[in-house]
């Protein structure tokens, strides 16, 4: 499953289903898709979200990667021989971050949809 993140003042942005999920349950939502941000509640998921990931690299430090890979749902797994390193969540997590902050600063909704 892939997961986008829209709203009309940013590009989309489409990331694994998993780490989307996670990204939407660390901002303080359910982490069910589809659903919407009303523009009105950006800012606070958006500062949930951030406050989140800070509590994650505090806690894993700075290259610890998202739930789904450390549970070995990811790509890339890092004990695979050949595998690629292990992307850290908040690296994952910086597209979303700029979409959210665009949509704060304009006041927009952003609807996340499942493919």
């Amino acid at each position: 499953m892939l997961v986008t993140f829209r709203t009309k003042v940013h590009a989309d942005i489409t990331m694994f289903g998993a780490v989307g999920v996670e990204l939407l349950k660390l901002a303080g939502m359910t982490g069910n898709v589809p659903t919407a941000i009303l523009a009105a509640d950006v800012p606070r998921v958006l500062a949930t979200l951030e406050r989140a990931l800070d509590a994650h690299r505090a806690a894993h430090g700075d290259g610890a990667p998202s739930e789904a890979e450390s549970k070995g749902k990811g790509v890339g797994r890092a004990e695979e021989p050949g595998a690629q390193p292990q992307v850290p969540l908040r690296h994952r997590a910086l597209p979303l971050l700029e979409l959210l902050r665009a949509a704060a600063a304009a006041r927009a909704d952003v609807v996340v949809t499942a493919r």
